[in-house]
């Protein structure tokens, strides 16, 4: 009897031993890539007050902390310059060591079905797939792909893994994020790490946090999932689902193309915006971050309300709202009859220029397409000054987009002609120029740009 006692117990403690085993989110795992130069945190399970060990293997330096009442433990590790590949040892008495762990720039990636849209393509191709995929392999940049969930609570884990870029796994990701990596990884000579958080046919509601939306009451939370066709569509789910479960992973900023859901409702994504980028600024707690985004490109017929042009419109002014912020205009890129731009290289890389030109300080590299600034009547012309072109440039071709109207509010298609950074407009049917409009419909094709080759938005000067 007393045998059997003791075998039971010998089991029993077994069970224990094996219950406290770490366990970590699938966000670290063999194949990471860790920010370099910082403080970067790492989490997990474990069993009741276990002490866990972290054990770095590019400087032997030993982090250790006590497990909560509910398991949860959380250290803060150094990270050296950009290397690799080391190794991370992570104990509460049995080990488990993370392998092939690189040292470099970690960049989030998100948005709807522009971000998400990967080198194969799907019912749209992308421009030069198959020759960006030939030459894709390249073991210092990592790819880790959230998956798909939708939740009204936040989940912990999003059960993924790190892949070593091959021609293979760049297929199977983002377009847009890949090529941006790619940029980042050959001028930076630096390890790269992707987080790619994605959900075509989304609004911005689904990626924030019920916090973060309680200043707009307009947006609805529901309070069940249960039988809706299109839960992925419902405020806060995706932040649940896909946005909670790597927050606080050590990155260096945030990759952001999204916005053709919220076409209908540019007043509203002009304020939710902000309040999004500052929520997840705060989830990561790692200050202001830098926030780069793709602008909406033209799209489709026009239409009485212009709400593209409208969407776009808050895209712009968005950069005076989210402090350290840039915005890739999209406007000389996109397709009539698809709101699927093919060419996701050219958005790649005015993302990149400005990483490159304001995060790592690289001078020479243009990043900013010209901005409105102001407007002065000369008789029956509108004078129109821009920032960021000392040289304004339409390639040698006609402009064509510029409309100006009168104290009516009728516009009417106007010449326009450079001079340095201006562009004097005028129209022989308005007399008394009061406004200006460029580009500011569904669907155009961008004109204007300075001499680093990077366009100015649609925009207007009038608030009709």
């Amino acid at each position: 009897m007393t045998k059997t006692i003791f075998f039971l117990v010998s089991l029993l403690l077994l069970g224990v031993n094996v219950k406290a085993e770490i366990k970590l989110p699938s966000i670290f795992s063999n194949n990471m890539v860790l920010q370099q130069q910082a403080d970067v945190a790492i989490w997990g399970k474990a069993n009741k007050d276990a002490k866990v060990y972290i054990v770095t293997s590019w400087d032997k330096k030993k982090y250790s902390t006590i497990a909560a009442n509910n398991g949860n433990w959380k250290l803060k590790i150094a990270t050296p310059t950009a290397g690799g590949p080391y190794e991370i040892s992570i104990s509460d008495g049995k080990e488990l060591i993370l392998k092939n762990v690189l040292i470099g720039e970690v960049w989030v990636c998100s948005g709807q079905s522009n971000m998400e849209m990967t080198l194969r393509g799907n019912s749209s191709p992308i421009l030069n797939a198959n020759q960006i995929i030939l030459n894709a392999e390249n073991p210092k940049i990592r790819l880790f792909t959230v998956k798909r969930a939708s939740s009204l609570t936040a989940v912990e884990d999003t059960k993924s893994e790190w892949k070593e870029t091959t021609s293979e796994t760049a297929r199977e990701f983002s377009a847009l994020a890949f090529q941006y990596g790619q940029i980042l990884q050959q001028k930076l000579k630096v390890p790269v790490g992707l987080i790619l958080s994605s959900l075509g046919g989304t609004k911005i509601q689904s990626w924030m946090n019920a916090e973060s939306l309680k200043p707009f009451p307009e947006v609805e939370i529901v309070k069940t999932l249960n039988g809706l066709a299109s839960p992925h569509k419902e405020a806060t789910v995706l932040y649940n689902g896909m946005i909670a479960p790597i927050a606080g992973y050590g990155i260096k900023g945030f990759l952001w193309y999204q916005g053709e859901s919220n076409r209908h409702e540019p007043e509203l994504y002009g304020k939710l915006f902000p309040a999004m980028v500052a929520d997840w600024r705060k989830q990561w707690g790692l200050g202001e971050i830098p926030f780069y985004y793709v602008q909406i490109a033209p799209f489709g017929l026009d239409s009485e309300g212009r709400s593209g042009p409208k969407l776009r419109e808050a895209q712009l002014n968005a950069m005076k709202l989210i402090p350290n912020s840039g915005m890739a205009c999209a406007i000389d890129a996109g397709m009539e009859k698809d709101i699927h731009p093919m060419d996701k290289t050219i958005l790649a890389q005015r993302l990149a220029y400005w990483a490159l030109a304001k995060t790592y300080n690289i001078k020479g590299i243009g990043y900013n397409g010209p901005v409105y600034n102001s407007m002065k009547i000369e008789g029956n012309k509108a004078v129109l000054t821009f920032d960021n072109a000392p040289y304004l440039t339409s390639y040698k071709k006609d402009l064509t987009l510029f409309e100006v109207a009168g104290a009516d509010k009728v516009f009417y298609p106007a010449e326009a002609k450079l001079s340095k950074n201006e562009v004097t407009v005028q129209s022989s049917k308005v007399q008394n120029p009061v406004a200006v409009r460029y580009a500011f419909k569904e669907w155009v094709m961008g004109e204007l740009y300075n001499n680093d080759g990077l366009p100015a938005s649609s925009f207007r000067t009038d608030n009709w």
